[in-house]
């Protein structure tokens, strides 16, 4: 009898035949790589006037789709989104689950450039909710025995370290 994996059950429990052997990506390599995501956004939004904006939310919704589920930022720095429940060899995250998993840190930037219209106070409260959203999948990280963020739990994706290199940042 096929094994199929439940959608609860973790990466672990999967059969050997289902699974790669990976490693979880810590949580340093992952906030460099998400900066180096963050200002290829900001540069999108500062160098090209009035489509800037919506580039760098497109760009953040479908980063992990590309380069077979790899950033900018995560190609650099060595790391790998997967997907691990939708089937044999945890196949790397499409443009489908980069949107789901991506959507806090859009909404944060998407709160950013309204809010940013505001002189002075608005930035305040925007720069405040953007390291807010972050801090809060930080912890979520540090909480979760597999690493995974919100945006992780809603695309049932996980972070690896990316055996095809990168700058390796430890």
């Amino acid at each position: 009898m096929e094994h199929e994996m439940d959608t609860s059950e973790s990466l672990y429990e999967q059969s050997a035949e289902e699974r790669q052997e990976y490693t979880k990506a810590d949580l340093l390599s992952r906030v460099i790589a998400k900066t180096i995501d963050f200002i290829i956004v900001v540069a999108l939004y500062e160098i090209i006037p009035k489509v800037g904006f919506f580039a760098g939310i497109i760009y953040l919704l479908i980063a992990d789709g590309l380069f077979d589920g790899r950033s900018a930022g995560k190609k650099l720095i060595g790391l790998k989104v997967i997907v691990p429940d939708k089937g044999n060899g945890n196949p790397p995250c499409e443009y489908k689950e980069s949107i789901y998993r991506n959507f806090p840190f859009a909404l944060g930037f998407i709160l950013f450039g309204i809010l940013r219209a505001i002189p002075f106070l608005g930035w305040i409260i925007a720069f405040v909710i953007v390291i807010g959203i972050l801090l809060f999948e930080s912890l979520v990280i540090l909480g979760s025995e597999e690493g995974m963020r919100l945006g992780d739990e809603l695309a049932k994706t996980r972070v690896v370290q990316d055996k095809q290199g990168g700058l390796n940042v430890q």
